[in-house]
């Protein structure tokens, strides 16, 4: 099965000169790094057994964050990290999206917008969280952002797992959350969505924003680990 390196050689100089005036320098940069990542183009070193005098060559990795070849083992090292830390309670599983309007304004200013996106999220899940009528307690929250579709498709979107609970104000202890049922997902889909805007707005005062996105209802959505659809 061909790699992303190898797509990258096939595809990449077609594909730079067709949108190469539009991608931001850091695409460009890690789609070369990919490119060379263990290549002759990287360099690399001369090993040579202490028993037998054979001579191994290896070439060097490219060591950016987006290469699929050096961090495998990272990203299964960083995901048994996070099972260790998983409670012994049941767990959520919330998707936050934005509408595809903001898309061309979220991508020319990517570092704001990513950390708006789960600040947002964030915010909205902890102020319904922490209402007694539904947690009543302070939650813990893991993210993850995505920024592209299995097809390709830019979609920025974060993922969030949350235990099915929280702690108490006074952090003395427990609340456990009702069965199958954190927080109401239309309310927490409208919060994100002023919250994010009133963050937006904050951080990029001169940007100007569609007025539909206050129209369209922001797809979010929040299910019990095990499926389980969520009450609205």
């Amino acid at each position: 099965m061909p790699g992303v390196a190898d797509i990258f050689r096939s595809c990449g100089p077609e594909y730079r000169d067709r949108y190469g005036h539009a991608m931001p320098p850091s695409h460009r940069r890690t789609m070369q790094d990919v490119t060379d990542c263990r290549t002759e183009r990287m360099g690399g070193h001369l090993f040579q057994c202490s028993h037998c005098d054979h001579l191994r060559y290896s070439y060097h990795s490219c060591k950016n964050r987006s290469c699929p070849a050096c961090h495998e083992s990272d990203r299964k090292a960083w995901l048994e990290k996070r099972r260790r830390e998983r409670l012994p309670v049941p767990y959520y599983h919330a998707v936050f999206t934005v509408p595809r309007e903001l898309h061309e304004i979220i991508r020319s200013h990517q570092k704001i917008f990513y950390a708006l996106l789960m600040e947002a999220a964030a915010l909205a899940l902890m102020k319904l969280a922490s209402d007694p009528r539904y947690v009543g307690g302070k939650i813990g929250m893991l993210f993850v952002l995505h920024t592209w579709t299995r097809a390709l498709v830019y979609h920025p979107h974060v993922h969030c797992l949350m235990p099915a609970g929280g702690l108490s104000h006074d952090k003395r202890y427990w609340i456990y959350a009702r069965k199958n049922y954190l927080v109401p997902v239309r309310a927490l889909s409208d919060i994100f969505r002023a919250t994010f805007i009133s963050l937006a707005r904050r951080k990029l005062p001169e940007a100007v924003f569609p007025k539909s996105i206050w129209k369209t209802r922001w797809v979010v959505y929040c299910k019990s680990s095990a499926h389980t659809a969520d009450k609205t």
